[in-house]
């Protein structure tokens, strides 16, 4: 796991992505993607490294750079992606997340979509993630004139 940045941390001026996977082959394929983009991207290895990043920063008060954008696979061991979701919108987090999976049966599809997360199937072009990320970021922007929380301060989402 990448270290935990600390508070005093100048936030980035690229977006910051986070993307978790317990295949090391999809989570790098994504990664080297979106950093074409300019993307700042923070890799995690499975749900329980993610939930840990994600809770540090909510520890800190959310001062440390949030993330712009959540890439996330479901299956994953210790915590699932939408297990995770759920914890953040539960927490009125309103960081836009798109979820990967292999096996989005209805119910998957459904309850990805009743947490505001995208679903995409693999597998899947990486062009087309490009595309869903710049998207949800440019509208995240428009919402709000930042890409957190409507905030250009850095608050996190």
């Amino acid at each position: 796991m990448a270290p935990i940045p600390s508070v005093a941390t100048t936030p980035s001026l690229r977006p910051r992505v986070l993307v978790a996977d317990d295949d090391a082959e999809m989570r790098r394929l994504v990664a080297e993607s979106l950093r074409k983009d300019d993307y700042e991207v923070i890799e995690e290895v499975d749900g329980g490294r993610m939930l840990v990043r994600i809770a540090a920063m909510y520890a800190f008060g959310r001062t440390v750079s949030p993330f712009d954008i959540i890439v996330s696979d479901i299956r994953m061991p210790v915590c699932s992606g939408l297990d995770i979701v759920k914890g953040l919108r539960e927490a009125h987090w309103t960081t836009p997340v798109i979820l990967m999976t292999a096996f989005g049966d209805d119910e998957t599809r459904a309850r990805a979509e009743r947490l505001g997360a995208m679903l995409l199937d693999k597998p899947f072009q990486m062009g087309a993630l490009r595309v869903f990320v710049r998207t949800l970021l440019q509208e995240r922007a428009q919402r709000g004139g930042g890409f957190v929380d409507g905030s250009s301060s850095g608050s996190t989402a």
